[in-house]
């Protein structure tokens, strides 16, 4: 092993059953790693090869023989500070004392674990770190079916009514499960569970355990505490970044992979519960990022998405705090990973779409041209209640200044129709924006008030049936601007990472594109987790057709 100039490699072959393995390994665990990305004047991001011990493997990385920032080895297995693991904001009758309870024993680890996830990429990323910390605690292995799971997660979502009671709903459907297998574990996890905490367990009492998003890490704990002790645990504490001090490395199954990079939110919108139930902005250190995009490349993931509540807020702490990163500076030392061809990230704001991100576009070529960038509204005086931070003219000036730097690309949205006070005036406004910006798809919603929330204080709510007509011709502008999108890709090359088979027809295979669309072609299955070129030869009202380019 050598290290060497930014442009050449560090190589380590670590061979299985030699007499130096067990050495070549511990010098692996240790090693150093860097990566210069472009514009930063030489300087070098640190990062751990966490996974070396399990793949017994040849690993290449470029290296940078720059001390000064180094990697924080101990931050997967380091408990973090904050709260016990049985906390909760008001005092409990369900709160146990997990952290002094013994590991279970081998022959009494449970074996099948069922997750249902309700709401965003953040909860599909939270869910899988879940099945990830109880496959390593307990030898959880996953299965769809909640009849045949020794314990069932519910991993949830509050941004609207409906979903929330959604919840409930699916609990009452296992309570039947729980009445004929008494040690099945019922968990409830997410923003409802951050929300209500200890009334789901008085609403639901055969609810075993209920954890925040920032205590997904302790379920171990938790489960064991409820089995020990014979009652319910509930712990929606904040303890900030300590749930990704403690989660093992991520385990995939596919070409692609969500990488969550910070969490919570400060902008504090008057409709949105969010910061209630998330806390507040914390951002992971730049190089914890970098070193879980580096596992995942090394087990074949070639496409991440970085997610957050408002990604583009990173503000990532250099090791030993030796400076702050924002998301334009993450995304160019992502691009830099061996491996990783794509780059993605949601949801983001446009307060902090920076000039500097904005200029990533033009010179990272491995970002994708594709971007959700929620508005909510095109009235200023809508967004001004909303506390959204911007006006209409501010938002496609963001827009204008994304499509100078990278021409054709794809923005899509979210809207709110409804909110307090909207007039038909307002809502025009809305419609004016939707026709100057042109966006290729949106998530529109009624207003759904949500409790404790200023919004919910507001006078002026708008009749029902005014706002569902105005949802329905706001939807229908948006499909068909996705349409007239879909129908100027038919007779283009696209590049494509083949994701697996179609979903409504198992003889296809299908694959995303760059600008996120799905292509449906016949294929060699194979080819799953590589990419392709496809001729779009058609377009469907929700994908495209196409050929394997010759």
């Amino acid at each position: 092993m050598r290290a060497s100039t930014a442009n050449e490699w560090i190589i380590m072959i670590a061979r299985a059953n030699t007499p130096d393995a067990s050495r070549e390994m511990r010098t692996m665990q240790s090693l150093t790693i860097a990566i210069v990305a472009p514009g930063t004047n030489g300087s070098a991001v640190a990062f751990r090869m966490s996974q070396a011990r399990s793949i017994g493997v040849v690993v290449g990385v470029p290296t940078f023989p720059d001390p000064s920032i180094r990697p924080r080895f101990g931050r997967m297995a380091r408990p973090g500070p904050g709260a016990p693991p049985c906390y909760n904001r008001a005092p409990s009758p369900h709160c146990g004392s997990p952290r002094l309870l013994p590991a279970p024993e081998p022959d009494a680890v449970t074996r099948k674990l069922y997750i249902r996830t309700f709401g965003c990429q953040m909860n599909e990323y939270d869910s899988a770190r879940m099945a990830d910390v109880l496959a390593e605690s307990d030898g959880l292995e996953p299965t769809d079916r909640p009849d045949d799971a020794d314990v069932i997660l519910f991993n949830t979502c509050s941004v609207r009514e409906k979903a929330q009671e959604r919840v409930f709903h699916d609990l009452g459907r296992v309570r039947a499960l729980k009445a004929a297998r008494p040690d099945l574990i019922i968990g409830v996890g997410g923003c409802v569970a951050s929300q209500e905490g200890g009334a789901i367990v008085r609403r639901a009492p055969y609810v075993d355990v209920v954890f925040g998003p920032q205590t997904l890490h302790r379920l171990p704990e938790l489960i064991r505490a409820r089995r020990a002790s014979g009652r319910p645990q509930v712990d929606t504490s904040f303890p900030e970044i300590e749930k990704f001090d403690r989660l093992p490395p991520p385990r995939v199954d596919g070409a692609s992979a969500f990488v969550s990079i910070m969490e919570g939110c400060s902008k504090y919108c008057t409709f949105c519960v969010v910061p209630y139930t998330r806390g507040q902005e914390v951002s992971r250190p730049l190089p914890d990022v970098l070193t879980e995009v580096a596992d995942l490349a090394l087990q074949g993931v070639k496409e991440v998405t970085l997610l957050g509540q408002n990604v583009n807020a990173y503000r990532g702490t250099l090791d030993g705090g030796n400076g702050i990163a924002d998301l334009a500076t993450l995304v160019e030392h992502v691009a830099e990973v061996p491996g990783i061809e794509r780059i993605r990230y949601t949801t983001s704001h446009p307060r902090e779409m920076t000039p500097r991100l904005i200029a990533v576009y033009g010179r990272v070529g491995k970002l994708v041209s594709q971007l959700h960038l929620p508005v909510q509204s095109g009235s200023d005086r809508v967004l001004a209640a909303m506390k959204r931070g911007y006006t209409a003219i501010e938002y496609k000036s963001t827009v204008r200044g994304l499509r100078a730097a990278r021409p054709g690309l794809s923005i899509s949205s979210d809207f709110i129709v409804g909110f307090p006070g909207e007039t038909d005036e307002d809502f025009e406004r809305t419609m004016r924006l939707i026709d100057d910006v042109r966006f290729d798809g949106a998530f529109s919603f009624l207003y759904s008030p949500r409790p404790g929330t200023p919004a919910a204080e507001l006078p002026g709510p708008v009749p029902r049936e005014v706002a569902q007509s105005r949802l329905e011709r706001l939807q229908a502008a948006i499909d068909a601007q996705y349409r007239e999108a879909s129908a100027a890709m038919v007779g283009t090359r696209q590049r494509a990472l083949v994701t697996g088979r179609a979903a409504r027809d198992a003889d296809e295979l299908s694959a995303r594109t760059d600008n996120n669309r799905v292509v449906n072609f016949a294929g060699d299955p194979a080819l799953t987790g590589t990419y392709v070129d496809l001729a779009v030869t058609a377009a469907l009202p929700h994908s495209l057709r196409g050929e394997l380019a010759a």
